[in-house]
């Protein structure tokens, strides 16, 4: 969306009226209740921006008024493809200033950790005496954008799990205001997690400070999208480059792709490009790498849809690459997951060996490809569940 179209529509509810006249999105009752919510909290958000105004002016004006009050900000859930990413960057676009930060949640608590860590050097560098992390984190971090946008909000990792209720009552005590994508309800937030009973006064935190809201279930629009692509593509080339993009501008719902880090057992696996529950690989990214089992269950159960790009034939020159993609396909199909991929040659065809275990085993994999390219896989597909250990 460009600055003129900010201009022209200075409302997320007018905003998605042009987008519904203009053919861009078809019109949705829910979709349309939630940008009425969303504006709502945007006048909010003004009031506060002229009582944090440093003049003398603004602090008189302000001095006394409800709009010192804690702003409510919105936490909304649902099903995927139902526009949720959409409606919050048109908030994001439209609200009225400039301490704002908009970002995937992974990321963002991967930046809480990298702070947590510098903080306790600098304690052990005897740079501070502050022994508790939390309060000067949250504090650095509201001053940099007391607007916060959290794309994707879901909660996997223990160490995560275990720092949110106080690092979020924190941030709140200083002002911040949230909004908040999820595909789960608070109450399902870390749901079966190890302690989690160390976690659930977070969810009691964020149900005082955003109000939630369920899109609920309706058309699956990035799915209707999906469902009309062809999600195995070969030969390999410029067009199936072409519809491997395509493909993912669908898959990611407008987002921008970002690289993304799981961590699995204590190691890394780079995702070289992540939007919401969609991910996009090379050949080389998931089979010329020393990864296992662990990490592509870690990846299947984070994303729902996976793309795969540049799969080559192979044969037992690449006999390591092979056993890692027979593998990788195994637990994609176990998990259910969406899977789009472009090859050199079909799938009977991808492994050229005339002898070896890799043979047969391949006989399999080349059968789930077949069937994963069925309009009903791509319908069907749930989503994975989500561990608590990673």
């Amino acid at each position: 969306m460009s600055l003129r179209d900010v201009e022209t529509h200075p409302s997320v509810a007018r905003r998605y009226a042009h987008m519904v006249e203009t053919g861009a999105v078809s019109r949705d009752e829910q979709q349309e209740k939630v940008a009425v919510a969303l504006d709502g909290l945007i006048s909010r958000i003004a009031e506060r921006r002229l009582a944090r105004k440093s003049s003398a002016l603004g602090w008189l004006f302000a001095k006394g008024r409800r709009n010192r009050e804690p702003v409510t900000g919105l936490y909304l859930y649902g099903g995927v493809g139902r526009g949720k990413t959409m409606l919050m960057d048109l908030f994001f676009e439209l609200v009225p200033v400039r301490g704002k930060r908009r970002v995937h949640f992974n990321a963002f608590m991967a930046d809480v950790h990298d702070r947590i860590a510098a903080h306790r050097a600098a304690l052990k560098n005897g740079e501070t005496r502050e022994t508790d992390p939390i309060p000067p984190v949250a504090a650095a971090l509201a001053s940099e954008a007391w607007v916060l946008c959290f794309d994707e909000f879901s909660v996997t990792d223990i160490a995560d799990a275990m720092i949110l209720s106080r690092l979020f009552s924190a941030l709140f005590a200083e002002g911040v205001v949230l909004v908040a994508t999820s595909n789960v309800a608070p109450d399902d937030l870390y749901r079966d997690g190890l302690n989690r009973g160390l976690f659930e006064p977070f969810i009691d935190v964020l149900k005082r400070h955003a109000k939630i809201m369920h899109l609920d279930a309706g058309t699956d629009y990035r799915l209707e999208k999906l469902s009309r692509l062809p999600v195995y593509l070969t030969p390999l080339g410029p067009e199936a480059d072409r519809t491997m993009d395509e493909a993912w501008e669908a898959a990611a719902g407008g987002r921008e792709g970002h690289e993304e880090t799981l961590t699995v057992k204590g190691r890394s696996v780079a995702v070289p490009k992540a939007a919401g529950r969609a991910a996009r690989f090379d050949f080389a990214d998931l089979c010329s790498k020393p990864l296992g089992a662990r990490d592509y269950l870690a990846i299947a159960q984070r994303f729902d849809t996976v793309f795969i790009d540049h799969v080559p034939a192979m044969d037992l020159s690449r006999r390591n690459e092979a056993k890692r993609f027979i593998l990788l396909v195994d637990t994609l199909y176990d998990s259910r997951t969406r899977v789009f991929l472009s090859a050199e040659a079909a799938p009977e065809a991808l492994y050229r060996a005339a002898s070896g275990t890799e043979k047969f085993e391949f006989d399999r994999t080349a059968s789930r490809l077949v069937e994963m390219q069925s309009r009903e896989w791509a319908l069907n597909a749930p989503e994975p569940e989500v561990s608590a250990a990673r």
